[in-house]
C-alpha cells in the first residue's frame, strides 16, 4: 500500500495551533479496511457547524493513497485559507448517506459490515 496522502495531513495537523477557519477530514468505506469516501469541512470560526462541505470518492483505489484526491484536498483547504485541520482516526461509518442513498432509519443495505456496528470503534453494539 502506498503512503497515505492522510498521514502527512494528520502529521501536519498535529503542529497546529487553534486558528480560524479550521478543516475536518473524515473517512468513511463498506468496512474498517478500505476507505472510498473522504469527506472535507470548513468550519470558518471555531466551534461553528461547517460552513463548507466537499466530498471524495474512490476510483478503484483507496482514498487515502490516491494521489490526486489528495492533491485536490490540500488544494481545498488551502483555496478556503484552513488553518487548522482536524483528521479523523481511520474509517469513521459507511460512505453511503441515509435519507439520501437509503431511506432514514435503515441500514444501509451496501455496507453490511457496518449494520449493528459503532461507526467510532468498529465494535458490535449491544442488543
Amino acid at each position: 500500500m502506498k503512503k497515505p496522502w492522510s498521514r502527512a495531513l494528520r502529521e501536519k495537523a498535529k503542529h497546529a495551533g487553534a486558528a480560524d477557519p479550521i478543516g475536518t477530514v473524515a473517512f468513511y468505506g463498506p468496512d474498517r479496511s478500505y476507505a472510498s469516501k473522504v469527506a472535507v469541512g470548513v468550519s470558518l470560526t471555531a466551534g461553528a457547524p461547517v460552513d463548507i462541505l466537499e466530498r471524495w470518492f474512490d476510483k478503484g483505489i483507496d482514498v487515502r493513497v490516491d494521489p490526486q484526491i489528495g492533491a485536490e484536498v490540500k488544494d481545498f483547504l488551502r483555496r478556503h485559507q484552513v488553518r487548522q485541520v482536524v483528521v479523523g482516526d481511520g474509517i469513521i461509518g459507511c460512505p453511503h448517506e441515509e435519507g439520501v442513498d437509503y431511506p432514514d432509519g435503515d441500514e444501509c443495505p451496501e455496507c453490511p459490515w457496518w449494520h449493528g456496528r459503532d461507526r467510532w470503534t468498529g465494535e458490535m453494539l449491544e442488543e
